[in-house]
């Protein structure tokens, strides 16, 4: 399964097997009908790595096949029921589980609520985080909005660890992509939605002097019918050889190309929760050009791991992209981002989620406990 949850619980999982804590890895078999996912598909072979672990014991839109799901849960003998919750559509299958499993449940907040969401998306949303004891959020934001949701629950805050890419060579990326050797790119990666601000940006890159020697690398897959709109806005004058544009889903096994292409990345989002794509990008040493917005503000130091800019606000965009062409910024900005990339593990993701597991009273085998917090794996403990 494609995607930055599919991705970041699989890594999850393979840490807590790594720390003998994982009692069972129930994975889908089936997600998204094609007439629901608005996306080309959902199926990336290369995504997630293989985990001996996993059962793949249920459809998402299958309710027939939940009951097995919950007999390979029940056989398992866990101390808690893990939840990733970040969309409405996947309800229905993580409320049956919890009726079905009657374990304790920890909610993984990566969206409080659908991007967007209707009044039937925050009423599903609440109806599963209102089933868990306890919460582990990637930003203080989403614990503020848990926390006043659901006051008293014990929660903890640990941003996405740092997600390296496959590796590429860095000359035949650029060449491929038609760098010269003076061009500072700008990478703008992943699913192509309205809240992730890409207009905002175009405008930014639209605005800039010739002579700053920027050049944006947008790659991902527009939702819905904005993929003609968009293609038309970058085919205009103004954005002429400007921009490198891959409008569709990039595979794993091509992504690192992009990221060895690219001196930075670029988040202009307009609202976020969090970002895989800023923890791919630390993770590959690449400073963050992004939006002081939820996670984003909390895993990227300004003027030090990247640039921070406001929300919507394309002539402070077109400004932080000029900064980069300055002599000295970016090497200043790599060696923070370098530094941001070991700040956040998978092991002290894991034990975080460990200690959630031990506060609402039930203890993982090899595991004591302890209280819930914001994780920084530099000190290595809760803090």
């Amino acid at each position: 399964m494609r995607g930055g949850v599919a991705r970041t619980t699989t890594l999850l999982a393979r840490a807590l097997a790594e720390a003998g804590s994982l009692a069972a890895f129930l994975v889908p078999s089936r997600q998204y009908p094609s007439w629901l996912y608005p996306g080309a598909s959902d199926i990336d072979p290369d995504a997630c790595p293989r985990l001996p672990e996993a059962h793949r014991c249920y459809g998402v839109f299958e309710p027939w096949t939940w009951k097995e799901a919950a007999r390979v849960g029940r056989a398992a003998a866990a101390d808690a029921l893990v939840l990733p919750y970040w969309t409405m559509a996947w309800a229905p299958l993580e409320l049956g589980l919890a009726r079905r499993l009657a374990l304790p449940v920890v909610a993984i907040v990566h969206n409080p609520a659908d991007h967007d969401a209707s009044r039937l998306a925050r009423l599903m949303a609440g109806r599963v985080l209102g089933r868990a004891a306890a919460y582990l959020c990637h930003a203080r934001s989403v614990e503020l909005q848990v926390l006043a949701r659901f006051p008293g629950r014990p929660t903890a805050v640990h941003p996405l660890p740092a997600d390296p890419p496959p590796r590429a060579d860095r000359a035949a990326a650029r060449a491929r992509l038609g760098l010269k050797a003076n061009d500072v790119a700008v990478l703008c990666l992943g699913l192509i939605r309205p809240y992730k601000g890409v207009e905002v940006l175009l405008e930014a890159v639209s605005s800039l002097p010739r002579e700053v020697p920027v050049t944006l690398l947008l790659a991902g897959e527009p939702w819905g019918d904005r993929k003609a709109s968009l293609a038309e806005r970058l085919a205009r004058s103004d954005l002429a050889g400007r921009v490198r544009a891959r409008l569709e889903w990039v595979p794993e096994r091509e992504v690192g190309e992009w990221f060895a292409a690219a001196d930075a990345a670029v988040l202009p989002y307009l609202a976020a929760t969090g970002s895989a794509v800023a923890a791919q990008a630390l993770g590959a040493g690449l400073p963050v050009i992004g939006t002081r917005v939820g996670g984003i503000a909390e895993v990227v130091t300004d003027e030090d791991s990247g640039l921070l800019v406001p929300p919507g606000d394309a002539s402070a965009l077109a400004g932080a992209l000029r900064q980069l062409a300055a002599p000295g910024v970016l090497a200043h900005l790599a060696a923070g981002a370098a530094a941001a990339a070991g700040r956040w593990s998978w092991r002290s993701y894991a034990t975080t989620l460990l200690e959630l597991v031990g506060a609402v009273g039930h203890t993982t085998p090899g595991h004591h406990g302890g209280r819930a917090g914001y994780t920084d794996a530099a000190a290595g403990d809760s803090t």
